[in-house]
């Protein structure tokens, strides 16, 4: 490198340093995009569950107050309720037909939807709508289920299991984590440890 050019290099580096420290400290960056409109929005924003095909969509405020009332659309919930003595026996579990031990209930019009995460994203797996009704009858707070709103979280990996009502966009997150952090065959040790803060994190806010 040439002299002028050292002088050069040295100018533009004295340059950033002074703009960094006169840069006063402002928000975070926006991060996200509104899937509706496209507006970019901060990384904590408002989601809406797309009832077509059940998919999450992020949603600006503007377009959140516009198209929540929207007969496609369905605002997410707000309550965590840890659910210290649910009571889901192993014979009732097994009438679902879910193949690990992590899944999610969404409750909507005259129907419930099980899912579970997968490296792929979430798998939808086909419910027994008896065995439902018995689990209700033995927990009768999830008649307080707020439809396609909140979701019931169940960790049978956990010992004791864990079970939590929670905003649907949260079991959709949960997906999103574990499909980010999937490693070999089996997830890895990545996809214990981020489970394990998620439901951590949730019981802190219950």
């Amino acid at each position: 490198m040439t002299a002028p050019e050292v002088s050069r290099a040295r100018a533009i580096g004295a340059l950033k340093r002074l703009s960094a420290r006169e840069m006063p400290e402002g928000p975070r960056p926006l991060e996200a995009a509104c899937d509706i409109c496209g507006t970019s929005m901060p990384e904590d924003h408002r989601h809406l569950l797309n009832l077509e095909d059940r998919h999450m969509v992020c949603a600006c405020e503007s377009c959140w107050a516009l198209r929540s009332g929207d007969a496609e659309y369905r605002p997410t919930g707000n309550r965590v309720l840890w659910l210290e003595d649910f009571v889901l026996p192993d014979e009732i579990w097994a009438r679902f037909s879910i193949p690990i031990g992590l899944a999610f209930f969404i409750r909507g019009s005259g129907n419930v939807v099980a899912m579970y995460p997968s490296p792929a994203g979430a798998t939808e797996s086909e419910l027994d709508l008896g065995a439902w009704d018995e689990l209700a009858r033995l927990n009768p707070v999830l008649e307080t289920l707020e439809a396609d709103a909140e979701t019931l979280l169940v960790n049978r990996r956990a010992k004791p299991p864990q079970h939590v009502i929670a905003p649907t966009d949260e079991a959709y997150k949960l997906v999103g984590l574990i499909k980010a952090n999937w490693q070999g065959l089996s997830g890895g040790p990545a996809v214990e440890r981020v489970v394990d803060g998620f439901f951590e994190q949730l019981q802190a806010r219950a």
